[in-house]
């Protein structure tokens, strides 16, 4: 198991960064997940999982956390990070 906190900066809605996350979850094997006050939102559940994401009430400032769990654990989390922080989103 892999835990990656992550800042997020973006300044506008979360309808796009909760789709990306989503997406880029179901490129790998592992279970991967979101955290946000003590929520945790499996994010291999397509819509319901853009859903929840939406509804805990990310904001910028907010700190997230991400973890996988799995063959390719280190990979995703890393392809998470990486590809938030080319969006913006987050504080690298």
């Amino acid at each position: 198991m892999i835990k990656q906190q992550l800042n997020i900066i973006k300044e506008t809605g979360f309808a796009r960064p909760a789709t990306l996350l989503v997406s880029l979850a179901h490129k790998y094997k592992s279970d991967i997940f979101l955290e946000y006050k003590g929520e945790t939102i499996n994010l291999k559940y397509s819509v319901k999982s853009i859903m929840d994401i939406l509804a805990s009430g990310i904001k910028p400032g907010s700190k997230i956390y991400i973890k996988a769990i799995g063959t390719d654990e280190v990979w995703a989390i890393q392809s998470i990070e990486d590809c938030l922080i080319k969006k913006d989103m987050i504080k690298s």
